[in-house]
Order: C-alpha cells, then structure tokens, then sequence
C-alpha cells in the first residue's frame, strides 16, 4: 500500500487529506457526545417550554422521536404546571399536519390546558422554529427550556443563544437504532451551523 501511496503522489495527498477528515469526523462526533451529555440543568424560574418538532407519521400520529420529545415536556410540565408549552414545527410533504399541531393536541388531550399551549406551525427548521417561536413569550427573563432529542439539543440550544434567549435544555431520549444515523447526521449539521456564522 505505502509503495503505490508513493508511486502516485496526487493518491498519496487524497489518502492523507481522507485520513485527516475521517480524524476531524470522530473528533467532532466525541466533542458532540461530550456536549450532550453536560447540558445544564433547565431553571426551575423557566416559563416558557418549546418543543422542537420531528416527523410526523401518516396517519398523523408523532413519530417515536417526536413522542420522545413531547412526553418530556409533558413529565417537566407535571411538576412545573404554570409552565406555557410552544410546539414548534411546520407541515412536511409527506406530513399530513403541522408538527406544532400534533404537539398541541396531544398535551392537550392528556391534561395540559389549553391555554397553556400553542403551535407554532410555519416553521421550516431548528432556526425558524426558535425564531418564530418568540412571537409566543410575552418576555422571557428568566430564560427558556427547549426540549428536543439529546443528539440535537447542543446545536438547537447555540441557535437559542444567537437569538438572543437565555436557553437551557431538557433531553428526549434517542432509540438505540438510531444513534448511528442520527449522531453522524448531527455531525455534519454542526458544520453547517458554523458555516452560517462565518459567511
């Protein structure tokens, strides 16, 4: 292998600089696991809860990842219940309702009042879900939690803080099945993320 490494000299250079972005790759995949795992507890003085949207399912239930998402809202809002509730999430092609709809309804169906909830259903992404969520708060001192899958919420919680809130996090739980998938997808979402504040 080193022979023909350096027998061809260009393959040599495409070797080494695929060596280098398989090494940033785990590097970036161990600070992205580090990161998920030392998310600051959520203030108990926190009002304001906004729940990150996941796919919803043709027949218009939450997706496992969205029911993960929404159930610890539901536990934080057992224990906190003057807590306000934000859905976020708009309607995908292949969604039959906005995700901030299917969120909504369900707290509402198991307890939460009505006016303690409410959709927020245009969005199109993590950014715009934050963004449009504001329209919800009527002022957020004390900060605001944002619920989400624990692989997303490092990079959900940087996109608060540009914003201008004052964000901490409560994690949903990822299925096993989907760590793999989900973390290397992350991965490169955070190089997106980084890209956007550069340029």
């Amino acid at each position: 292998m080193s022979a023909f490494l350096s027998s061809h000299p260009a393959l040599r250079v495409i070797f080494i600089l695929f060596c280098i972005l398989v090494l940033l790759f785990i590097a970036a995949l161990a600070a992205l696991v580090i990161a998920e795992k030392t998310v600051p507890a959520p203030a108990e003085e926190c009002r304001y809860v906004l729940v990150l949207g996941a796919q919803v399912y043709e027949t218009g239930e939450p997706s496992k990842q969205l029911q993960a998402r929404i159930e610890t809202a539901f536990e934080w809002w057992r224990s906190h219940p003057d807590a306000i509730i934000i859905g976020c999430g708009g309607q995908g092609d292949n969604e039959p309702r906005p995700e901030g709809d299917v969120i909504r309804d369900w707290l509402i169906a198991r307890g939460v009042p009505e006016t303690q909830v409410f959709s927020e259903s245009s969005s199109v992404n993590t950014r715009d879900n934050i963004a449009k969520a504001r329209e919800f708060m009527d002022g957020a001192e004390n900060g605001v939690i944002v619920v989400t899958s624990d692989y997303h919420l490092p990079r959900a919680l940087a996109i608060a803080g540009d914003a201008g809130l004052k964000a901490s996090g409560l994690p949903a739980p990822t299925l096993p099945e989907w760590w793999i998938k989900n973390h290397f997808r992350e991965v490169l979402a955070w190089g997106k993320y980084f890209l956007q504040k550069i340029f």
